[in-house]
C-alpha cells in the first residue's frame, strides 16, 4: 500500500475516532468528564500493574533460560549440527498448535491496532522457539519474543474483562512494553517504542500511564528475579557545548551510513524471505535448508560470533574492536536463520549491526569507538523500526544522558533518511516523512 492511500485510510480513522472523542467529551459536564478519567486512571493503573508482575516474572524466566542456552552453547560448540533438529521441533510445534501461518511481531503489532486477536498458547510456542533457536545456534534476537510473550500473556486480560477494541489495543501495548522492559531493562524506551512502532507519525497517548506503569513494575519485577539492566559497555560520550560543530557534522556522516544500513538490513531481510517462499515452499525443507546455510557459514568463518544474538561481540565493538564486515554477516545470517523458520527477533541483530558498523567507521570519522558504536545502535535501530523517540531514549538509557544531543540527532537523520520499509511489514505510516499532517479544524 502507497504511503499516500495508507495516509488517506489513517485519517480517515483519525476522523472517526476524533468524532468519537467529540461525542464523548463535548458533553458540557467537566465534572462527570473528570470522573470518567479518574476511573480510567485506576483501572488501567492496576491492570498494568498486574500485567507488568505477570509479564516481568514469565520475562525474568525467560532471560534466565536464553542465558543458558547460551552459556550452553558456548561450552559444546557441537550443538549447532542439531539445528536443523531443532528448527524441525519448531515447525511441528506451531503446526501442531495451529499457528503454521504465526506472523510473530506482525501479529500482535495488528493486535495492537485492534486488527487481530492472539492468544494465550503463543506464549509457550515462542519461548520454547526462541529457546532451541539460540541454544543450537541460529543467528537471532530475543526482543521480537519478549513483544509477543508479553502481548499474549496480557491478551486473556482482554477477554476477562470483555474489554472492547480500543481497551485490548492499550491491553496488548501494555504487553509489549512490560516484555521489551523485562528484557533489556530499559522502561522509559519500552513504554514508548510499544506506542510508537504499531503506526509511524502516531503516538498512542492514551496508553502513556498503562504502558509506562506495565513497564515500570516489569522492570522492577524481572531485577528482582536476577536480571540485571542490558549494558554494553562505557560510552566515551563528548560533552555538548560551544566546539561540539564538528562532532555534530561527524555523527550526522555517521548517523546517514546508519541509516543506508537500515535500508540494508531491511531489504537484505526481505528478499532472502522471497527467495525462500519462491523456492523452497515446504517449511520442513526450508528450515533445514537454512540449517544447512548457518552451519556452513560458521564452519566457513571459523567464528561463532554470530551464533545467538551476539551481545559479546556487541561488547567487544564498545571496547573499539570489530571487524569491518560483522554488520553484513550478522545481517544476511539473522535473515537466512529467522526467515528460515526459526524464532527469535531482529533488534538486537539490529544493535549488533549498528555498533559494529560504528566501530568500524569510527577511525575514518575521527570519532571514540565507543561513542560512534553508540550512535551507530541509536541510528540503525531507528532505521529498522522507525521509533525516533523511543531510539532517542533507548540511547539515554542504555549509555546514560551526557550524548542525548548527539542520540537525538542520529534518530531524526536515520528517521528521515531510512525510507518507508522497516522490519515489521505490518507497521504503517500515518504520513510522509518530509510534509506534516494537515488538520482541518
Amino acid at each position: 500500500m502507497s504511503v499516500e492511500k495508507k495516509e488517506k485510510k489513517k485519517k480517515n480513522v483519525t476522523a472517526e475516532n476524533t468524532e468519537k472523542s467529540d461525542n464523548v467529551i463535548m458533553t458540557g459536564n467537566k465534572k462527570n468528564e473528570n470522573v470518567l478519567l479518574y476511573r480510567a486512571f485506576v483501572k488501567w493503573t492496576v491492570i498494568a500493574v498486574i500485567v507488568g508482575i505477570v509479564v516481568g516474572a514469565a520475562g525474568a524466566l525467560f532471560h534466565h533460560a536464553l542465558d543458558f542456552a547460551t552459556e550452553f552453547r558456548t561450552e559444546n560448540p557441537m550443538i549447532i549440527y542439531a539445528l536443523p533438529v531443532a528448527g524441525l521441533l519448531i515447525i511441528l510445534l506451531y503446526k501442531g498448535l495451529g499457528m503454521a501461518d504465526d506472523r510473530g511481531t506482525n501479529a500482535v503489532i495488528l493486535e495492537a491496532r485492534g486488527e487481530k486477536r492472539i492468544r494465550l498458547r503463543l506464549a509457550p510456542a515462542i519461548v520454547t522457539a526462541t529457546f532451541l533457536t539460540h541454544l543450537c545456534g541460529g543467528s537471532a534476537g530475543r526482543e521480537g519474543a519478549a513483544l509477543q510473550l508479553g502481548a499474549s500473556l496480557a491478551s486473556p486480560l482482554g477477554r476477562l474483562f470483555k474489554f472492547d477494541r480500543d481497551d485490548c489495543s492499550i491491553l496488548a501495548m501494555c504487553g509489549m512494553a512490560a516484555g521489551f522492559s523485562a528484557l533489556f531493562g530499559t522502561p522509559a524506551a519500552a513504554a514508548i517504542f510499544a506506542m510508537e512502532v504499531t503506526v509511524v507519525g502516531v503516538a498512542e497517548y492514551a496508553a502513556i500511564v498503562p504502558c509506562m506503569t506495565a513497564a515500570a513494575v516489569s522492570g522492577v519485577t524481572a531485577a528482582m528475579m536476577g536480571i540485571h539492566k542490558t549494558s554494553f559497555g562505557t560510552v566515551n560520550a563528548p560533552v555538548f557545548g560551544g566546539d561540539s560543530a564538528m562532532t555534530v557534522v561527524k555523527v550526522i556522516i555517521l548517523s546517514i551510513l546508519a541509516a543506508i544500513v537500515s535500508i540494508i538490513f531491511c531489504e537484505i531481510m526481505k528478499f532472502i524471505g522471497s527467495v525462500y517462499k519462491k523456492y523452497i515452499k515446504n517449511p520442513y525443507l526450508r528450515v533445514l535448508a537454512g540449517s544447512a546455510i548457518m552451519i556452513a557459514a560458521t564452519l566457513l568463518l571459523g567464528t561463532y560470533d554470530y551464533n545467538g544474538a551476539g551481545t559479546h561481540v556487541i561488547e567487544a565493538a564498545f571496547r573499539g574492536e570489530a571487524f569491518p564486515l560483522a554488520f553484513l554477516l550478522k545481517i544476511v545470517l539473522t535473515a537466512v536463520t529467522l526467515d528460515g523458520g526459526f524464532k527469535g527477533g531482529e533488534i538486537v541483530p539490529a544493535f549488533f549491526a549498528g555498533s559494529t558498523f560504528g566501530c568500524a567507521v569510527a577511525p575514518l570519522l575521527g570519532l571514540d569507538p565507543s561513542f560512534a558504536a553508540a550512535i551507530g545502535l541509536v541510528a540503525v535501530f531507528c532505521g529498522v523500526t522507525n521509533c525516533p523517540i523511543a531510539s532517542m531514549v533507548i540511547g539515554v538509557e542504555l549509555f546514560g544522558a551526557e550524548g542525548i544531543i548527539f542520540y537525538a540527532a542520529a534518530a531524526g537523520v536515520s528517521y528521515m533518511l531510512s525510507g518507508y520499509q522497516g522490519l515489521y511489514s505490518e507497521q504503517t505510516f500515518y504520513h510522509s516523512k518530509i510534509k506534516p499532517v494537515e488538520y482541518s479544524k
